[in-house]
């Protein structure tokens, strides 16, 4: 079974994160009439390509599933990853299917060459079921300005784990992202829904796990329902990432 990994969480390791917001920049290019709401689902536990899919489905909306392909099948802590054919199953209904590496590894500590073969596995799976991974997601939200240019140069957006919301001109290299996880998630997303709105920005939210039961870095059902209909309540379009970056 996959277990836990615990990122740097140093002062060292923040500081350094930070640092690379300032580095290998490349400004989005977003002009919104209305706010914008993306949800995302990083490594794709089964019951997010299945229960989390299917609560945007049921009001026409798509999201965006930042793929380990290394990971399919495998029993993990967040549940049972989804296999090759359920990720296929996203693309052929609509869904955006990203990137997040293939071994799900921390970009920072992971050599350059070692990563360039890892991002090679993956995107390469995610073609096969015909997708090309044109974005991507930082696992763990780890991120260095080594790792950023290097990235950068492959994919069409970046994506972290930093809570803000995405205006023009803002860095499609680093875009923030924040989590519906934990006991005070669904609370948290909402709140930066209305914040979404009162500035008509583009708000990315994130999750894993989809189901009754979730881990700490998931959410229920029906608390990923709600945010949808508070969303679509208060206004907002909801798009995927690539939709939102194409437009």
């Amino acid at each position: 079974m996959i277990q836990p990994y615990t990122p740097d969480v140093s002062l060292a390791g923040k500081l350094r994160r930070r640092f690379a917001r300032l580095t290998h920049r490349r400004p989005a290019s977003i002009d919104l009439r209305r706010p914008v709401v993306s949800f995302t689902f990083d490594d794709i536990p089964a019951s997010a390509a299945h229960a989390g899919a299917e609560a945007l489905e049921r009001h026409d909306a798509r999201g965006t599933f930042y793929v380990c392909a290394g990971l399919f099948g495998q029993e993990g802590h967040m549940g049972r990853f989804a296999a090759a054919d359920e990720i296929g199953a996203l693309v052929r209904k609509g869904h955006e299917v990203a990137g997040h590496t293939h071994n799900h590894v921390d970009c920072h500590r992971t050599s350059s060459n070692d990563l360039k073969a890892d991002l090679d596995a993956n995107d390469d799976a995610l073609r096969a079921l015909g997708s090309p991974s044109l974005h991507f997601a930082y696992p763990y939200g780890e991120v260095s300005p080594r790792s950023k240019k290097q990235l950068a140069a492959r994919y069409a957006s970046l994506r972290g784990v930093h809570k803000a919301l995405v205006h023009d001109g803002d860095d499609r290299n680093q875009l923030p992202g924040v989590g519906i996880e934990g006991a005070d998630g669904e609370a948290v997303a909402r709140a930066w829904i209305d914040r979404a709105v009162a500035e008509r920005a583009w708000l990315i939210l994130y999750t894993h796990d989809v189901r009754e039961a979730p881990s700490p870095w998931g959410c229920t059902p029906a608390a990923l329902d709600r945010l949808i209909i508070h969303a679509r309540a208060v206004g907002c379009d909801i798009r995927t990432v690539g939709e939102v970056l194409g437009a």
